[in-house]
């Protein structure tokens, strides 16, 4: 049975009608993108809940065994080739029952965004293509398409025409731009609507990315 994972939450306004569930970064834990909140100009639609959940905390081989917050293990730098399979279904695992838990409270999965950067928009493009029911759209920021062999075979039509919004640094060294641009190739290739975006930074997050983003949330959320 998958442990729940414990999560930062915010509302914009007293009974929300939609989500965002929101996965950080290798290293970092749910408060990492709180402070992006207030940033996003989002007053115009209905009312929302973030939900920031915090990774386990796993012993990461790249960097040296350390334990810490990560969504799945990075065994090579080119872990855009060799992924820990295992722990990306796991963390796919994890974020349906997150989805779930916001269904039981109300919010129909058509109103939840799965948003994540880097290791965490892995577990966002993962999870949602594969995902059995409709969801409102897929955020993912500086990552990349983990287990894109299996994505043909396992993906599921009811996610087919749910919005993609892609962002990546031109000058990322981390989780390289070209990946970021394979990633959104294969995935037109299989029919997908990808909204792309690319801004001159490295592997973070930059206020012309966050406006893109609160434009592309208010037209894909019902106001």
């Amino acid at each position: 049975m998958t442990t729940e994972l414990e999560c930062v939450e915010l509302q914009s306004r007293a009974t929300p009608q939609a989500s965002i569930i929101w996965l950080h970064g290798l290293g970092a834990d749910g408060h990492d993108f709180v402070p992006i909140v207030r940033e996003l100009d989002l007053e115009k639609i209905l009312p929302l809940r973030f939900v920031f959940p915090h990774a386990p905390v796993i012993p990461v081989t790249i960097n040296s065994g350390y334990p810490m917050r990560a969504w799945y293990d990075i065994r090579t730098p080119d872990f855009a080739q060799r992924e820990d399979e295992a722990g990306v279904r796991a963390s796919q695992a994890a974020i349906e029952q997150l989805i779930q838990r916001e269904n039981e409270r109300g919010i129909p999965s058509e109103r939840i965004v799965l948003a994540g950067f880097s290791q965490g928009g892995a577990i966002t493009l993962h999870t949602g293509l594969r995902y059995p029911h409709k969801l409102a759209g897929l955020l993912a920021l500086s990552t990349y398409l983990p287990v894109h062999e299996a994505v043909a075979s396992e993906r599921h039509s009811a996610n087919q025409d749910t919005p993609i919004f892609m962002a990546h640094g031109t000058q990322d060294t981390i989780v390289q731009f070209a990946w970021g641009q394979q990633t959104r190739a294969r995935l037109e290739e299989m029919g997908y609507r990808v909204e792309w975006h690319e801004y001159p930074m490295q592997h973070s997050v930059c206020a012309d990315e966050v406006n893109d983003i609160g434009q592309w949330l208010q037209r894909i959320l019902p106001s």
